[in-house]
């Protein structure tokens, strides 16, 4: 059965390069150009995963995957004409599961779909029918939840992943390369800024005082850092 992705961007030559190529992978594809039209196209389609503009007219990216994912979480791939961090933050904290900076090459993007889509189809018991806990952080493998203290913590498929690596071992130091290695599937070193990125996304949700950076190296967790 074909899946569905729903393009939002409001350049056209980009749409239409971005599902011609997508279109050529055996998706099926429907494109809205700008955020109110993206908004009523994922609710109307029910897409499989959405690629997202950042820079949009109605109202940005960033309110358009706020708002579809009020109801369930929907894979994001959003791309961005800026290289700011703060962008890319503030994306992957409201649900973007990765992200392009403009100028991208179409094999990039399709390559990145495609690993998003594997880590949202895995089931929990690929991830170990376990519970595990560090100091007030609780993770339950089966079930996808995440608990600190009295806080349930909404995670996207990728940063849940990423938090239940580091939680496994606490206090072992995980270099970045390994990371993008194990949870992104990439060999090349140089999208090691996609792992810090989802680091930083997840202490946003967190809060401070659990995820330890080892400056040019990795990251931890520590239950009293």
């Amino acid at each position: 059965m074909q899946r569905a992705i729903a393009v939002i961007e409001d350049e056209e030559t980009i749409a239409a390069a971005v599902a011609a190529r997508l279109r050529c992978e055996g998706f099926l594809v429907e494109i809205a150009g700008d955020g109110p039209s993206g908004v009523a196209l994922v609710e109307r389609m029910v897409p499989a995963l959405v690629v997202l503009d950042l820079m949009l007219p109605g109202f940005d990216g960033i309110e358009v995957c706020r708002r579809i994912q009020a109801a369930r979480h929907v894979p994001v791939v959003m791309l961005t004409a800026r290289d700011s961090e703060t962008d890319l933050l503030v994306g992957l904290g409201v649900g973007a599961d990765d992200y392009l900076t403009k100028p991208f090459s179409p094999r990039e993007l399709v390559a990145r779909i495609q690993a998003v889509l594997r880590r949202a189809d895995r089931p929990a018991a690929a991830l170990g029918s376990e519970v595990v806990a560090v100091g007030d952080l609780v993770i339950d493998a089966d079930s996808r939840r995440v608990r600190r203290g009295d806080q349930q913590i909404h995670l996207t498929p990728t940063e849940f992943e990423l938090l239940l690596r580091l939680a496994s071992r606490p206090s072992v130091v995980h270099t970045r390369e390994q990371l993008l290695l194990d949870i992104w599937g990439w060999r090349d070193a140089g999208g090691t800024r996609t792992v810090d990125s989802h680091v930083a996304a997840l202490r946003r949700k967190l809060g401070e005082g659990l995820l330890r950076t080892v400056h040019g190296v990795g990251y931890a967790v520590e239950p009293h850092s």
